[in-house]
C-alpha cells in the first residue's frame, strides 16, 4: 500500500496548517484537512484508518501533538478529497485531537477536537507523521475516540499500513 500528499516546496501547503487564510479555520485552529492519495490497498481490506501525529512536539510541550485521527473510511478509496474532515465528502469516524487535552488548551468545541486540526508549530519546521492502515474489520469505535483506544482496536487487524513524514513550516 501507498499514500501521496502533495507538497509545495517540500513542505505541506500553508492552507492546511498554521498559515491558512481565516476562512480555513475555526476560531483560529486551521481545519482544511488535506487530501491524501491512496493505492494499492490490499486484498481483504474492509476499511482504512489514518493518524497524523506530531513526535517532534515532544520537546517542546512534552507529547506527540495528535492533529487527525479517523477510521472506519471505506476500503475502496482512492482520495480522501480536501476538507474530507469537516466536509463529510469522505464517511469516517473521527477521534479527539490534543486540543481536547487541559494540558492544551482544553477545548470543547467538536468541530475542533473531533477532526481535523492542522499544524502550528511553534518553534521551527517540524515533520509530522502520516500513517495510513488497512485493516481486516471495521472498527467499534464512536466520535471522539483516543489514540489509546484506536492502538488497541487495530491490534491483529492490519494488513497493511504506509507511511510519510510531511514537514510544516513554524
Amino acid at each position: 500500500m501507498n499514500i501521496d500528499v502533495t507538497l509545495e516546496d517540500g513542505l505541506l501547503p500553508d492552507l492546511y496548517g498554521k498559515y491558512a487564510p481565516a476562512s480555513a479555520q475555526i476560531d483560529g485552529y486551521p481545519c482544511i484537512s488535506f487530501p491524501i492519495e491512496i493505492v494499492d490497498v490490499p486484498e481483504g481490506a474492509k476499511s482504512l484508518a489514518l493518524t497524523f501525529l506530531d513526535w517532534d512536539a515532544i520537546p517542546v510541550g512534552g507529547f506527540c501533538w495528535i492533529h487527525w485521527l479517523a477510521c472506519n473510511i471505506s476500503a475502496d478509496t482512492a482520495l480522501i478529497p480536501e476538507n474530507a474532515s469537516a466536509s463529510g465528502a469522505c464517511d469516517m469516524v473521527q477521534g479527539s485531537n490534543s486540543d481536547w487535552s487541559p494540558f492544551a488548551g482544553g477545548n470543547r468545541d467538536p468541530e475542533i477536537i473531533h477532526r481535523y486540526a492542522g499544524p502550528c508549530p511553534p518553534d521551527a519546521t517540524h515533520e509530522y507523521t502520516l500513517t495510513v492502515y488497512a485493516l481486516d474489520c471495521v472498527l467499534d469505535l464512536s466520535e471522539g475516540y483516543y489514540l489509546n483506544e484506536f492502538r488497541r482496536a487495530i491490534r491483529g487487524h492490519v494488513l497493511a499500513e504506509a507511511a510519510l513524514e510531511i514537514p510544516s513550516r513554524s
